[in-house]
């Protein structure tokens, strides 16, 4: 049973209050002030304190700072019958749980009982159950995806789960695993049926060295500076991390390109700077291409490879070192 200390200095008109508790499986100590609702946190373990604003004594408010500083662990749930604006300021800085007003009902308490000590447990619950009614959904798309969209919607589906999951403490992580490898496996035929028809074909996806001309020159081409952030190895539900803490101060477009092969720094990273498949920037600059066996850093030639690809589309923009500028990003769009 869950232990909850009440205090209260009318504790014996809620008696029929308690009862409920008690049938919803609560363990329920009473106490009549703030001075024995300290002793008891002293000499008990409580997960939450139901607190009466108005007792003698020890205010509510006092008493809620001195939990504060000797039990941070335990919460708080303030029952007042003032409506006065300070106090519940005073409150809710306090870092409360909850602040009900008097006439309290039953069901109210347990409702806020609920929500303060229980809600990962709902959390979880229902986000298992969502995701196993979502799995056959998600099996069906991995089985018929046929074009590069498709697979970037179960690339977004699967993301969103597996940090859903991810929080909630669920049994659901290996089942997630299997469908994301039985995506990963279905992905790579597709590609593997497809990627020829990519690289000597006009209607294929975005691709590494399309991403200047698909996104960067539009920008540039409406007269607006730019600054391009390049982020090696970053996934999808890492920048969904991150996107939050900027998404306040930006307007955010999202969207997927897929890499060519092999995603290795000279090959899909050189390609998007260069705006070429690596077998025409090995021909056409063959300077600045790096073999694998080579000494010198395979990304060190990114400037001459975006002024070349600026001069090849008669671009006059001006540029600042892409040392300076550009870091790594993630460049594939499919279910790792």
């Amino acid at each position: 049973m869950e232990k909850i200390l009440w205090a209260d200095d009318e504790i014996e008109l809620l008696k029929p209050h308690l009862l409920f508790l008690k049938q919803k499986g609560y363990e329920v100590t009473t106490v009549s002030n703030g001075r024995d609702a300290l002793d008891a946190l002293d000499a008990g373990s409580f997960r939450l304190v139901l607190l009466d604003e108005h007792m003698p004594g020890l205010s509510g408010l006092e008493t809620l700072r001195l939990i504060n500083e000797h039990h941070p662990e335990v919460r708080v749930i303030m029952i007042t019958k003032s409506e006065e604006e300070d106090i519940m300021n005073q409150a809710i800085g306090n870092s409360i749980a909850d602040y009900l007003i008097k006439p309290v009902n039953p069901t109210q308490i347990w409702l806020s009982l609920k929500k303060n000590l229980h809600s990962d447990e709902l959390m979880t619950a229902h986000t298992e159950s969502a995701y196993r009614q979502e799995f056959s959904a998600i099996s069906t798309s991995i089985g018929e995806a046929g074009s590069v969209e498709d697979w970037q919607e179960v690339y977004r589906r699967l993301v969103f789960w597996e940090m859903k999951l991810s929080g909630a403490d669920s049994g659901m992580d290996e089942l997630l695993l299997l469908q994301k490898r039985d995506a990963n496996a279905a992905f790579c035929k597709f590609v593997k049926r497809e990627y020829e028809s990519w690289l000597s074909g006009d209607c294929r996806p975005v691709m590494s060295p399309d991403v200047f001309r698909r996104y960067v020159f539009p920008q540039l081409d409406k007269g607006e500076k730019l600054f391009f952030v390049l982020i090696d190895n970053l996934r999808l539900d890492q920048w969904k991390e991150v996107q939050p803490m900027l998404s306040d101060i930006f307007d955010i477009s999202e969207d997927l390109y897929t890499a060519i092969l092999p995603t290795a720094t000279q090959y899909a990273r050189n390609s998007l700077f260069s705006g070429l498949m690596p077998l025409q920037l090995k021909e056409m600059y063959p300077q600045w291409w790096v073999d694998d066996d080579e000494d010198e850093s395979l990304n060190s030639h990114e400037d001459e490879l975006i002024g070349a690809q600026l001069e090849r589309f008669r671009r006059r923009e001006n540029t600042a070192t892409p040392s300076l500028t550009t870091r790594r990003q993630a460049t594939d769009s499919c279910s790792r």
